[in-house]
């Protein structure tokens, strides 16, 4: 038995537009300092991606046409929530860690002892500013293999939302690869830094072969 709740569905799709657009405008209003930045704008830029997938999934579900794949998009706006809220939580970690970056970068270093500890500073700040993006790449790519597994399985009325989404998750994954390349070489555990180099590295080009495996689908 399949009810479909299409006024539930897009009260919950627009609450999340809604949250995604008040988030957009209270962030950059009142911009005077570094920070939010480029990695901000990577995780919100994702967010609307997963937000997309949300709503796709939302308005199968209880289709009938669709039946055979109800669980399929039941989990699928269950998961993509959990990636929205991560990508939403992601905003904010990237702006805390680059407010530590400049924090450390602004440090006193005339003395010796003032250069080292200003070294260790960002070496320490830098993990937390490699660390935020490179956790969006990961929640971005997985959202972008659950939008491929929806191509053909969900509401083929709204196809080209799952493509856009693709869009905006490969390009979220994407300029977030750039800011875990900008922080990893000041961070001194240099096994560590290699490591997530390598991860970012593999991220980045996931997400753009199931981005075009998606959009690809459409021809």
């Amino acid at each position: 038995m399949f009810i479909a709740c299409r006024a539930c569905a897009a009260d919950h799709v627009r609450f999340s537009a809604d949250r995604l657009a008040l988030r957009a405008v209270g962030l950059f209003r009142d911009v005077c300092g570094p920070a939010p930045g480029g990695g901000a704008v990577a995780a919100l830029t994702a967010a609307q991606g997963a937000a997309l997938i949300m709503m796709v999934a939302n308005l199968t579900i209880g289709k009938k046409k669709y039946a055979e794949y109800e669980e399929l998009n039941i989990g699928a706006r269950d998961e993509a929530r959990t990636y929205l809220e991560q990508l939403m939580k992601g905003v904010d970690e990237d702006k805390e860690a680059f407010e530590q970056v400049s924090k450390a970068y602004s440090m006193a270093k005339q003395t010796d002892s003032e250069k080292a500890a200003r070294r260790e500073a960002i070496a320490i700040a830098s993990v937390g500013a490699a660390d935020a993006p490179l956790k969006l790449m990961r929640a971005g790519v997985c959202a972008l293999r659950l939008a491929a597994d929806m191509i053909g399985k969900s509401n083929a009325n709204l196809v080209s939302d799952l493509y856009v989404a693709a869009l905006n998750l490969n390009a979220g994954v994407q300029a977030a690869s750039y800011n875990v390349a900008a922080n990893i070489p000041y961070i001194a555990d240099r096994e560590l830094a290699a490591s997530w180099g390598a991860e970012a590295g593999e991220l980045a080009g996931a997400a753009a072969e199931l981005a075009g495996q998606i959009l690809d689908a459409g021809n």
